[in-house]
């Protein structure tokens, strides 16, 4: 057996032999052993729903099941395309991935850099632990809490605006306010617990390359810019390529706690239209064909942004 460092540094066994093979897992067999649950996790409950997916290809019906059903190929894609409504919703859909990846993505990097520049520990952990505290509740409570706040007529935002004489306005009955609050609810729930990840990359900074900067002269916005940024690269990128991965799949909760007929039109996104017109109105292969047709193109995104990020920085999900 040998081994080899690939460029991000790890290292990358080749075998000589399969007696070479068989003498390795041996000697690793608890971590073999320990692996066998996640292994069954996967394979219970994820690969064998794959199998589900043919209903998009079929008129499935609950009584036939899926041997009974008779299959109609690509209907309900074609269907799909041709619908007036869905289309409306894909760039809604589409429109609120892209503020969330503009917007809500840069967030917790920007807090991890902030909370490293704080020099008390305890005033860091406290402001910490009060950034990502909001990760734990549920989107029915943060959904109440907004609701509440943004409220026309007992709401402490329109409270505010009474002082500066604006009318109240009535924020979750107007679509062009929709948006912003989904982006910004999801910003205020998350962020902090995303800062974590960020804090940690950067904790495992050499402090040594600090010292050398401050003694070449540079300041702190130099060092962020200089040894930063570029060190905790790598987990910048494994964390863009999983939002891309789930573009599509912004939050079925997220989006229906402050969903009604008055925003609907610039609110409603492909996860509450597949909960109405699949469970609402039992149309189980339609919705199947939406859900099969979001995860390929999640995984496409994927790929594409593996193959732009290996050219551009070396490094990758794969």
């Amino acid at each position: 057996m040998a081994s080899k460092t690939d460029t991000s540094g790890q290292a990358v066994y080749t075998f000589t032999s399969k007696k070479a093979k068989r003498a390795f897992v041996i000697k690793h067999w608890p971590l073999y052993l320990i692996s066998i649950p996640g292994l069954f996790y996967f394979v219970i409950f994820k690969y064998i729903p794959l199998l589900g997916s043919s209903i998009a290809f079929q008129n499935y019906n609950i009584f036939k099941g899926v041997t009974g059903s008779p299959w109609v190929g690509f209907e309900h894609f074609k269907r799909m395309f041709a619908y007036e409504e869905f289309l409306v919703i894909l760039k809604n859909t589409l429109l609120i991935g892209m503020y969330d990846l503009v917007f809500a993505f840069p967030i917790p990097i920007l807090l991890a850099l902030l909370l490293n520049e704080i020099r008390f520990n305890g005033y860091k952990r406290a402001l910490q632990t009060i950034i990502y505290m909001p990760h734990f509740l549920s989107w029915v409570i943060v959904g109440g809490i907004i609701i509440g706040l943004l409220s026309p007529t007992t709401g402490i935002i329109n409270h505010i605006l009474g002082f500066f004489n604006i009318e109240p306005i009535y924020f979750l009955g107007e679509n062009s306010y929709i948006r912003s609050i989904l982006i910004s609810s999801g910003i205020w729930k998350d962020s902090g617990w995303g800062t974590i990840i960020y804090l940690a990359a950067i904790a495992g900074i050499n402090p040594d390359l600090y010292e050398a900067a401050e003694i070449d002269g540079a300041g702190k916005f130099r060092q962020v810019v200089s040894i930063t940024l570029p060190t905790i690269l790598p987990t910048i990128t494994i964390l863009f390529l999983l939002h891309i991965g789930s573009f599509l799949d912004f939050g079925f909760e997220r989006v229906y706690v402050f969903l009604n007929s008055l925003n609907s039109e610039n609110g409603q996104i492909l996860d509450t239209y597949v909960y109405r017109a699949g469970l609402l109105d039992r149309q189980y292969s339609y919705t199947t064909a939406i859900g099969l047709f979001k995860s390929v193109i999640g995984l496409l995104l994927i790929m594409f942004g593996n193959a732009l990020s290996k050219k551009a920085t070396g490094n990758g999900l794969y």
